[in-house]
């Protein structure tokens, strides 16, 4: 069997990718097939972290361009995310994986406060630590939040679940030519433009060598075929 490429990892998720077929909230089922493609990695010795995100619920963005303020609808955005942090954490636990969340907006009732070291050595005992609410401020995505707590927990690489299997030259759902980049640096995901993380998170990525890795949220098994370095996925990564 082939070895896993890496010790510990943080995965990101969009909220988007735990509606299923629906077009708002969460689907069991989804929830529950993504939570046991992250208990098999997790059986694998590999330390796992998470960042969800919360469009399946409300998008900050979304909010301010119907009028909200900014800053208010991203904070219920950030609220959003823990929605999502609970359920996946209630999926994970069912699937053999002990699980925290911590949230980045202090709610001791539901969740644990974001502490880095305690997080370090949740994922050193083996426990999944799902990350929530962002980064805890307006105007960050929680793709920069997950670029920012992968650096902080020392994570080999940074895992992009989506709805296909890496970085395209197009979307290839709308463009049946659209092709696939096997691998790609840090400045071509912003030179061109490729929106599949944004700006920030991929700067903070290469600020900290930090390789992105991008595939299938919803081919099982792909997770763990990442790991072990077969499959399909793009790879970015410097120079």
């Amino acid at each position: 069997m082939t070895s896993p490429r890496y010790k510990r990892v943080l995965l990101k998720v969009s909220g988007e990718a735990l509606m299923g077929s629906g077009q708002y909230g969460l689907d069991s089922g989804t929830v529950s097939a993504i939570a046991e493609d992250i208990a098999a990695v997790a059986r694998l010795g590999i330390q796992v972290g998470l960042v969800i995100g919360g469009g399946n619920i409300f998008r900050g963005v979304s909010g301010a361009a119907a009028g909200m303020d900014r800053a208010q609808a991203d904070g219920m955005g950030m609220l959003a995310t823990v929605i999502n942090a609970l359920a996946m954490q209630n999926a994970l636990e069912k699937a053999g994986v002990p699980t925290r969340v911590q949230s980045a907006i202090p709610m001791a009732s539901l969740c644990e406060p974001f502490i880095r070291r305690r997080a370090v050595r949740h994922m050193e005992k083996g426990r999944a630590v799902i990350f929530a609410a962002g980064t805890g401020n307006p105007f960050f995505t929680t793709d920069t939040a997950a670029a920012l707590r992968a650096a902080e927990m020392g994570c080999d690489a940074l895992l992009k679940g989506t709805q296909v299997d890496g970085v395209y030259t197009s979307d290839p759902r709308k463009n049946p030519d659209a092709e696939r980049y096997d691998a790609l640096t840090y400045l071509d995901m912003l030179s061109r433009d490729l929106a599949v993380m944004d700006a920030a998170a991929i700067s903070l990525a290469r600020e900290n060598k930090l390789p992105i890795i991008v595939f299938n949220i919803h081919e099982p098994g792909a997770f763990t075929a990442v790991m072990k370095g077969e499959g399909k996925f793009t790879t970015v990564h410097e120079s």
